[in-house]
């Protein structure tokens, strides 16, 4: 199984309560990005059910009297009995709440702005200061939920553990029943150890990030920091400070010294994702970097040495983009040391089947719909599709069927929705792709499903995409690449 959100379970588990959706999905992605299982509750009453059901290392709630107070919260757990640590995130507070929350128990209380950085610090620090004091499901001695001790627990599975599917304490366990994902797996722990760079490609949803951290946890660095970067999603200013951070007035707005991800990564592993869309000029100074390895702040005068080891991930073509000139044939044979290529979901129909219904226990426990079974058929109907979006298309899928299945049974419209129908009968240039001969085209069946998820959503891209299991990004990158094709859609 490949893909980030396939941490299953993973050791340090996060529930967000409150706020808007933009706000949930912006902390969800911080702590993602620090390898903390995140589920978010949009209200207090799922929050608190969503806590009495599971086990959290921590709460982070977003405070707002109007809608959501902490104060209120604080109590109910309190009165449920239940003990887990909770940071309060405000967006406005008088004094006398701050006071109230401390005095209740909540471990911080925070005013925006809510960077990364600020919530990497207070949520790192909430965990070491022994907040996650999670129910335990079964008697004993209470766990050590340290962020020191989860580690151990890690290093400890990873070392005793030689079944993948099998170890529920390993988070970057990669679950497969395809012979070509083994072979890729056996490959990736083989080199391990060593310090060489890794070139990680695949489509997008296939799990790139996950690989990364499996190399990383099997690792002499796996003690160390795992950091990830996505080079897309910065302008080449920004990217270039978050890499190699810079000087108190390095710039306009610089106001303290800030670490770059290579100092932030000393000692682990740095993740960059999508490589392949780092403007060009920043790519001579990552060279650089990798050949002296000592980063320069910028506005610094001396350089910083670092030890990092660096894993680049990539959903396009790099040769290609070496042959357009897009990308430096240099860095690409320096980044390319080790190769690693995951192949498509469509390309192992053995794990289509194993990963739904891995997906969907998972699913059922997390919003205690016991007793779900998928209907006769459906897996079938599943191995059938052709799966653009790969595991995280299947993952997003599953966990609609979950909450929308009724009568102890997830059927394909509980799955698809209004695409049921369209995926048993789509058709391009008379071919039927999910009930039609072996040959075809898949260019056109993917431009065809692109042209119809964009039909389908009048043209909204976001939607788009989401119908598709793939991110914007990858569904803008789809549309450039028609576009130069002479293709409308």
């Amino acid at each position: 199984m490949i893909a980030n959100e396939q941490f299953m379970p993973a050791e340090i588990r996060n529930l967000v309560v409150g706020g808007t959706l933009k706000e949930r999905l912006e902390i969800q992605g911080h702590l993602s990005g620090m390898g903390i299982d995140v589920t978010a509750a949009p209200d207090m009453d799922i929050g608190l059910q969503l806590l009495a059901k599971n086990h959290f290392h921590l709460v982070v709630i977003i405070h707002d009297p109007e809608s959501l107070d902490a104060l209120d919260f604080l109590k109910a757990q309190r009165d449920a009995g239940d003990n887990t640590g909770v940071v309060v995130l405000a967006r406005r507070a008088a004094m006398e709440d701050a006071a109230e929350a401390m005095k209740m128990g909540a471990l911080d209380f925070r005013l925006p702005p809510w960077s990364g950085d600020v919530l990497g610090f207070v949520v790192k620090r909430a965990i070491d200061a022994g907040a996650g004091r999670v129910k335990s499901p079964g008697a004993g001695d209470e766990p050590d939920n340290s962020a020191a001790g989860l580690e151990r627990a890690a290093v400890s599975s990873r070392n005793t553990s030689s079944d993948r599917a099998s170890s529920q304490d390993d988070r970057h366990r990669i679950l497969t029943r395809s012979p070509v994902m083994e072979r890729l797996l056996k490959q990736a722990e083989s080199v391990a150890k060593s310090r060489a760079t890794c070139l990680i490609q695949g489509e997008s949803g296939t799990g790139k990030e996950l690989l990364a951290r499996f190399i990383h946890a099997r690792s002499d660095r796996a003690s160390g920091p795992f950091v990830a970067l996505n080079c897309a999603a910065l302008p080449e200013t920004l990217l270039e400070s978050e890499l190699f951070g810079h000087e108190k007035g390095a710039f306009s707005g610089a106001v303290m010294r800030k670490a770059g991800k290579f100092e932030l990564a000393d000692g682990g592993t740095l993740l960059l994702d999508e490589i392949t869309e780092m403007a060009f000029p920043l790519q001579a100074k990552l060279l650089r970097v990798l050949q002296e390895g000592e980063v320069d702040r910028l506005g610094g005068s001396s350089p910083v040495p670092v030890d990092v080891r660096i894993i680049a991930t990539t959903n396009r073509d790099v040769l290609s983009a070496v042959r357009e000139g897009k990308f430096r044939e240099d860095l690409y044979f320096r980044l390319n040391v080790i190769p690693l290529k995951i192949p498509p979901l469509r390309e192992r129909r053995e794990d289509i089947g194993f990963l739904a219904r891995h997906f969907m226990e998972h699913f059922v426990r997390e919003y205690g719909k016991n007793g779900l079974d998928f209907a006769d058929g459906v897996i079938e109907g599943l191995e059938d599709r052709k799966w653009v979006g790969n595991v995280r298309e299947l993952k997003n899928l599953v966990e609609r069927g979950v909450l929308l299945a009724a009568d102890g049974s997830i059927t394909l419209q509980d799955l698809l929705g209004e695409e049921a129908d369209m995926e048993g009968q789509m058709a391009v240039h008379g071919r039927n792709f999910t009930t039609g001969p072996e040959t075809f085209n898949l260019g056109d069946m993917e431009r065809e499903m692109v042209k119809r998820a964009l039909s389908k959503t009048k043209g909204n891209r976001t939607h788009a995409a989401r119908l598709l299991g793939i991110s914007v990004r990858t569904l803008r990158n789809k549309l450039a690449e028609y576009r130069k094709m002479g293709l409308v859609l």
